[in-house]
């Protein structure tokens, strides 16, 4: 194991979730290095074009290279590819904020967004990850991931506000529920006032590979539209299902 090629992605890491320009001693801090080592891996990715300085502010950032190299990774998904007309349908007919999601050890990230044209609406990013447990995409993922999938998962659960699931046995016991609805809810589990809910894309083999999520204010998503809601997700994710070549259809109770 390449202990200094570590150690540079890592610095690297650190500017890129910094969201500003950064000098070698606030890097440094930040990463625990010393700060030449900071300054000379810093070099090393500008020479590479990942990272330019600012010689004004004496700060480092990312260039866009980070920006290209992610978009052709995620362009080269099919999932998404095929995916994305399917949800700019969903969010065409629903109004609210759709996504589209896979699972990355125990959280969910985003691969494609399309905004709720509301003025009010849920918050979250291309890119952007959050708690498999805590959120709907990741919750139907999780539900059909197997159990080795739940056995990475901390204990106890973190629990971002009141109302998410805490425990290992409450959280299999819902994503057997998941199992039998064809779709999960989340109810401000991760997000106070925000609700959600998601779908599974199937691959041929049938698994679940992403999942297809709504997004919206809990006022907006009570009982009776986000059944409604959940049967045209599951209908959406069954068409992307289909258009992969994927598993048989599945339906909402």
């Amino acid at each position: 194991m390449d202990k200094t090629l570590i150690k540079g992605v890592q610095l690297l890491e650190r500017l890129v979730h910094a969201g500003a320009p950064c000098g070698v001693t606030e890097l440094a801090r930040l990463t625990g290095l010393n700060p030449s080592n900071v300054h000379r891996t810093l070099q090393t990715w500008s020479h590479l074009g990942f990272v330019t300085h600012d010689p004004a502010r004496g700060a480092y950032h990312c260039t866009l290279r980070m920006f290209e190299w992610g978009c052709q990774v995620a362009n080269g998904l099919d999932v998404r590819r095929v995916a994305h007309e399917h949800l700019a349908s969903l969010a065409r007919s629903t109004q609210e904020t759709i996504h589209l999601s896979v699972l990355d050890g125990i959280e969910i990230v985003y691969l494609d967004k399309i905004d709720s044209p509301q003025p009010v609406r849920a918050y979250s990013e291309v890119g952007g990850r959050a708690p498999a447990h805590c959120v709907a995409t990741g919750k139907v993922l999780l539900a059909h991931a197997g159990t080795v999938a739940l056995a990475a998962l901390p204990t106890p659960l973190p629990h971002p506000t009141q109302k998410t699931v805490r425990t290992l046995r409450a959280l299999r016991a819902d994503l057997a529920q998941v199992r039998q609805r064809g779709f999960a809810v989340n109810r401000e589990e991760w997000r106070t006032g925000v609700s959600g809910l998601g779908a599974p894309v199937f691959d041929h083999s049938g698994q679940a590979i992403a999942a297809v999520g709504l997004s919206a204010p809990s006022a907006r998503l009570g009982p009776a539209r986000a059944r409604k809601l959940g049967a045209m997700l599951v209908a959406t994710a069954n068409s992307i299902t289909q258009a992969l070549g994927g598993g048989p259809r599945r339906r909402a109770a």
